[in-house]
């Protein structure tokens, strides 16, 4: 398991995110991620409500998986996710998918998102709470 990463959170495989060959189909990753994601920026205490209290939204605006090994119907996947870049708009999360029981590695990943105005919807400087909270945790 990968320790440079502080926060994950764990899901269950569905058999509907399961393809012909029995293992995950390809695109749920990408899934997983969000939901990481999601969860994460929970556990900064600064959500996606935050940002938009702050005039701010962002898009995604690049993705990228690597596939180290399959996971399949009814195994606990743990979605391993941290910021790891920070720049003037745009940030950088990154993921590390495990298996549960075994600890073998599933995926690797990033998604990459730029701040925008919510009203304008032209790049903005990431907010410096968002900043503050993602140093904090990852202390």
């Amino acid at each position: 398991m990968e320790s440079h990463f502080k926060f994950f959170v764990p899901l269950q495989v569905r058999f509907a995110e399961t393809d012909m060959q029995g293992h995950v189909f390809f695109g749920h990753y990408f899934t997983y991620f969000d939901l990481a994601l999601t969860e994460y920026l929970k556990a900064l205490h600064y959500t996606y409500d935050d940002f938009l209290k702050e005039g701010v939204d962002f898009f995604y605006v690049q993705t990228d998986c690597q596939f180290k090994g399959r996971a399949f119907f009814d195994e606990i996947l743990h979605v391993h996710t941290r910021v790891g870049k920070i720049g003037n708009s745009s940030f950088t999360f990154e993921f590390s998918i495990f298996e549960e029981s075994s600890g073998r590695p599933i995926a690797t990943g990033h998604i990459t998102a730029v701040a925008i105005d919510k009203e304008t919807r032209e790049p903005v400087r990431i907010p410096e709470r968002f900043r503050k909270a993602v140093a904090d945790y990852e202390a």
